[in-house]
């Protein structure tokens, strides 16, 4: 997807569990874990790496008007969380259109 403008972003969290993840795959997982949103995608998850948030940051796409692209979005989500090539659950997925957060200013 390409840039729409600098503030044409999604940000999805996914959460979900793991099912029958190996040694190697909790080591992948904590590799790439932390609470920023980026377009790789980063975890969170609890101590045993069996339940997951998964944060990523999708550009919206230049045909992407104010109501649309959220659906874009969350499949652009889930092909990165399935390029960790952990085996999942998704449990629930949200989805925030940026351009629809307003900053107050002091």
């Amino acid at each position: 997807m390409a840039y729409a403008g600098s503030d044409a972003m999604f940000r999805v969290t996914i959460s979900g569990k793991f099912q029958a993840i190996d040694d190697a795959g909790r080591e992948a997982v904590r590799a790439a874990g932390g609470t920023a949103y980026t377009e790789a995608g980063t975890f969170t998850h609890d101590p045993s790496v069996s339940a997951f948030t998964f944060r990523c940051q999708v550009p919206a796409g230049p045909d992407d008007g104010p109501d649309d692209g959220e659906d874009e979005a969350a499949l652009g989500a889930m092909a990165a969380l399935e390029a960790y090539g952990q085996p999942y659950e998704v449990l629930r997925i949200g989805v925030t259109d940026m351009r629809d957060i307003k900053i107050r200013r002091r």
